[in-house]
């Protein structure tokens, strides 16, 4: 199956930025598009409710301001995720706003539903649902679903444990529509192998919260120059769903990261009382394992182009073409 032509033109290089609780905001949604890679923010992200309407207003104007003055650039499409769980609350009055500004890629997690896709394909829109196993993958496409991200060993955030390499495989033997990879992906080198493993993009995070656009603080940027895939830990305790973070944000939050409990998944709460649980978003810091390229806060643009820099290069060495 082909590419839908939203997701095959206008990329510099085929990458897809995962949306970050906290720290995509417009500026970097807007940043990544105008590089040539998806941006995308969550829908909670916009607090209160009434400012989703605002970012996306922004987001559209000043993307197609660009595309007015600079119709030689590859300005990439933007998406939004929502998070298709019981307890987000907001989903519906989300989804309303989503329709009005017909978001080009929706990202759908933690649930799929049919009447949640209907509504994004009534305007034409796309719709990605990330997994983290085969089994949801199925589920996710015969419930309408577009296409996949399949979220590997290694991904920042809620991420599954299976091999990229098994994951993507058992996704191919089967389907064969877009479909991104996720897991450790901070270079351009593993943007190529995740295309020979059979995806068709690079789906990445981690990298972009030590970006100057990205909402997050000085020192959580900092973190991220700081440490590598040694210093990740994996627990369902900060949001009830298992996913990767900076052991010292436990550590600094006063966990004892060499014996954290387990949480009861039945807890999840992606409604306003847990959405602003201090700890569970502000003070713990979900990251991926590829973080030890990253040596320094960049901005985005910068990022983009060493990742299409190093993207290009694999290219020809695996074709014999440079030394």
């Amino acid at each position: 199956m082909a590419l839908p032509k939203i997701l095959k033109e206008n990329f510099s290089i085929p990458v897809m930025g995962a949306p970050l609780f906290i720290v995509s905001n417009p500026d970097l949604v807007i940043a990544q598009c105008k590089a040539g890679i998806l941006g995308s923010f969550p829908a909670l992200n916009a607090r209160p409710q009434e400012m989703l309407d605002e970012w996306l207003s922004e987001i559209t104007e000043e993307l197609d301001l660009c595309k007015r003055k600079n119709p030689e650039l590859s300005i990439a499409p933007y998406s939004l995720n929502q998070i298709v769980h019981k307890s987000n609350l907001r989903l519906e009055k989300d989804m309303e706003i989503c329709v009005k500004h017909k978001v080009p890629v929706v990202i759908t997690s933690l649930g799929a539903r049919p009447e949640v896709n209907n509504a994004i394909h009534s305007y034409g829109g796309i719709v990605l649902h990330d997994v983290i196993n085969n089994r949801f993958a199925r589920k996710a496409i015969e419930k309408g679903a577009d296409g996949l991200i399949a979220v590997a060993a290694g991904a920042g955030g809620h991420a599954g444990v299976q091999s990229p390499f098994a994951l993507i495989q058992e996704i191919r033997e089967w389907f064969d529509g877009p479909l991104a990879l996720s897991g450790a992906i901070s270079t351009g080198n593993a943007v190529l192998a995740a295309q020979a493993a059979g995806a068709d993009f690079g789906y990445i995070g981690s990298a972009f919260i030590a970006t100057k656009e990205a909402n997050a603080n000085e020192a959580y940027k900092s973190a991220i120059t700081q440490y590598s895939a040694d210093d990740i830990i994996y627990t369902n305790l900060i949001t009830g769903v298992h996913g990767n973070y900076l052991k010292q944000s436990l550590a600094n939050a006063g966990f004892d990261t060499d014996n954290l409990p387990t949480s009861d998944p039945s807890k999840m709460d992606f409604g306003s009382q847990g959405m602003e649980k201090k700890k569970a978003w502000k003070d713990i810091w979900g990251c991926g394992q590829g973080i030890s390229v990253i040596k320094e806060v960049v901005s985005t643009s910068d990022l983009v182009k060493r990742l299409k820099n190093e993207y290009t290069i694999g290219k020809k060495l695996l074709s014999g073409e440079a030394a």
